[in-house]
């Protein structure tokens, strides 16, 4: 049945190439497929996967077992199973040829100077389909910005700015504390999508608190607001692990004191995270570790809700993260937890360490 149906679909392979497929696509079959949807988001089991482009970003798994040989027959069988799976879905849903008339979807960034934001831009730029607006305060100053690679102070954090290409990439104004709902739904008109990665920049100690308040909690509400308005279908909101360590007993831990001691960010996000949970929008909220802007240098750890109270993240995998859970149905109303893995365990979390 399988080699009848492949022939079909790839009539000018080889007899032996479809011989290979089919066997491969029953082994999925039977083994891999029933099982993928048990393990995607198992809580408290949390997914380690390298670094990639793909937006598939949810695909791999990782556990561990006391049993060594069992663990080692296990890790082969499901290698092998994998494979067959990927040739499996490869041969049975090929990737369409794009053509003048394939649909595009619009993807806005909010936040984009910034150094998880534009690194986002960056990434759903080189995307095919996809036409991106990039959310800035001010076009003009965000056109010299985006396309030049320099090191920034800003308010207290130093920051290495890499550049972007700004060709395909359509610059609007999008200001969450001075727009209106309406002028943001109005420059969220025709998006698809929403990426919001905005948040306050520490800077004057006696103006953290309002400036947090403003920008992550009743500008990103309104932001939200601006969203269903517009009609935009989803909403994938950068926020921090920890966000919610109040409820789950991490008040009185290092990272959470440090983190909240700006501007009690923390609390200030909590409220923007429960409004968009609340807004009846498909959502994803992203919660990295503390962010560096060196490259990754560990694999990515994907944990479950209110479960990573250590740990820093490169803002590359951020990013990766982010444009994966634009299309990804697995991340669909989750709240996933980020960091880089570590040999000896994640250091002591710091939202503001570069």
């Amino acid at each position: 049945q399988h080699s009848a149906e492949v022939k079909q679909r790839f009539p000018s392979l080889s007899l032996g190439t479809l011989s290979l497929i089919a066997a491969t696509m029953k082994l999925a079959s039977l083994f891999l497929l029933p099982a993928t949807a048990a393990l995607a988001f198992a809580p408290p089991q949390t997914k380690s996967i390298r670094k990639s482009s793909s937006p598939a970003l949810f695909a791999s798994s990782q556990g561990q077992n006391d049993d060594d040989g069992l663990l080692s027959r296990r890790a082969v069988l499901g290698q092998s199973v994998a494979m067959a799976s990927t040739l499996s879905l490869l041969s049975l849903s090929p990737l369409p040829a794009l053509s003048d008339d394939a649909a595009i979807s619009t993807v806005v960034v909010a936040g984009s100077t910034g150094q998880t934001g534009r690194r986002i831009v960056e990434r759903l730029a080189s995307r095919p389909a996809t036409s991106v607006v990039a959310g800035v305060r001010n076009v003009a100053k965000a056109q010299k910005s985006l396309s030049e690679s320099s090191t920034v102070v800003r308010g207290a954090m130093v920051q290495t700015v890499p550049s972007v290409s700004a060709s395909s990439v359509s610059l609007k104004e999008l200001n969450v504390v001075s727009d209106s709902v309406d002028a943001m739904a109005e420059t969220l008109k025709g998006a698809d999508s929403l990426v919001i990665a905005v948040g306050f920049v520490p800077g004057n100690p006696l103006k953290m608190n309002d400036a947090a308040h403003e920008v992550d909690n009743v500008g990103t509400c309104k932001l939200i607001d601006a969203a269903k308005k517009a009609g935009v279908k989803k909403v994938v909101m950068v926020s921090s692990i920890l966000t919610n360590g109040r409820n789950w007993g991490q008040e009185k831990s290092p990272g959470f004191i440090v983190t909240n001691a700006f501007g009690n960010v923390l609390d200030e996000k909590l409220v923007a995270e429960n409004y968009l949970r609340q807004s009846g929008l498909d959502y994803t909220i992203v919660r990295p570790g503390g962010l560096k802007a060196k490259p990754p240098a560990g694999p990515l750890k994907i944990s479950g809700e209110d479960t990573l109270n250590a740990g820093e993240i490169s803002r590359d995998l951020v990013a990766d993260v982010c444009v994966a859970c634009l299309t990804d149905e697995k991340a669909k109303n989750k709240v996933l937890e980020i960091i880089e893995e570590e040999e000896g365990g994640p250091q002591v979390f710091n939202g503001l360490n570069m």
